[in-house]
């Protein structure tokens, strides 16, 4: 008898259109990000920069460029630089910004208008760091209102300069930094605030656990993955902080280049004569460092919050972050709405 042909039942694949929406992202990020990153991680290899009209390279030198910088010293001494601005800004703006998302979220509280507070502390992060930077450099010219003002009351010298000034000139940086993103940072611990369970504070309470303890012992800890998030940010942020402070020096970093930040000596690597094997070897660094910095947070900040067994996924404990007289807490209420 002969064989009856099997019918091909016609399915519907669907997958194929899901790697077609996604798939502008994927060319956009390969042209726009990817090839930019190979090319200058290729380039930092080579002799390759402008002298006038003349065009010096493609020439293969080897890790020639990366012993130039280490050589010169410049690089260490920007870093420092960059480290000052940042913990000068990021300071002050970790502790403000915990200080209101816990105000915002105490229900006890009940404070009023919060959106529009909420909105009014968010408003400097939509403004360009460019703007920002020459309202500043306004601000703090010699016949600006904030010197004349200074003058006035004999605070200071007439003959003061805010670029004479190396703790002036960084702390008008870093307080340009904090302006700009503590209400970032702020909404991001509030979202991290209200994500933990009000079981836990009423539990404290019970206990008797005061405003300190409970903030110190009880939300710290189960916010410290939204702090860590926000202090590697932040981080990265700041070994990338160039605009405010290239136009508030007017691209120059005095004193005495003691405003010089990292991204602000890629710059004139850059820009001037267009090299971009010194460039390349510089992004590299900066690469490098930005991990490795990024590393040590997580070896010594992650540890705190989840252990082991967590991290690895075979163990799931929602309590883990609490003292062990609100956990037996938590444990016997639970215990006693499952016997009910």
């Amino acid at each position: 008898m002969p064989e009856k042909k099997s019918k091909k039942v016609k399915q519907n694949i669907y997958a194929k259109w899901g790697y077609l929406f996604i798939a502008p992202f994927f060319l956009v990020f390969t042209l726009f990000t990817l090839v930019p990153l190979l090319s200058t991680f290729f380039y930092s290899f080579f002799e390759y920069y402008s002298d006038n009209l003349d065009v010096v390279g493609p020439n293969f030198v080897g890790l020639q460029n990366y012993f130039r910088l280490f050589q010169e010293g410049r690089m260490f001494r920007y870093f420092g630089n960059t480290f000052v601005i940042w913990i000068l800004g990021f300071v002050p703006q970790i502790i403000l910004s915990l200080l209101l998302a816990v105000w915002f979220t105490d229900i006890r509280l009940k404070l009023r208008g919060l959106r529009f507070w909420k909105t009014i502390i968010y408003m400097p992060n939509l403004v360009m760091a460019s703007a920002f930077g020459m309202l500043f450099l306004t601000l703090f010219a010699q016949n600006g209102p904030i010197l004349s003002f200074l003058f006035e009351i004999g605070a200071l010298p007439e003959t003061f300069t805010i670029d004479s000034s190396v703790w002036g000139t960084r702390g008008v940086i870093a307080f340009i930094n904090f302006l700009m993103w503590f209400g970032n940072t702020t909404l991001l611990l509030m979202a991290g605030v209200m994500g933990i369970d009000n079981e836990i504070y009423e539990a404290a309470a019970v206990d008797g656990s005061g405003a300190f303890r409970t903030f110190f012992q009880i939300t710290m800890p189960l916010l410290m993955p939204i702090f860590i998030y926000v202090f590697i940010t932040s981080l990265i942020g700041g070994i990338q902080l160039f605009d405010v402070a290239q136009i508030f020096t007017r691209g120059s970093g005095n004193p005495n280049t003691t405003s010089t930040t990292l991204i602000m000596y890629l710059n004139q690597l850059i820009v001037p004569s267009k090299n971009y094997g010194m460039g390349g070897a510089f992004s590299t660094i900066l690469f490098i460092v930005t991990l490795g910095l990024s590393s040590i947070v997580f070896r010594y900040l992650v540890p705190q919050t989840t252990s082991k067994k967590q991290k690895a996924g075979r163990v799931k404990d929602e309590n883990r972050y609490l003292p062990m007289n609100l956990r037996q807490f938590k444990k016997e209420n639970r215990d006693g709405e499952v016997h009910e």
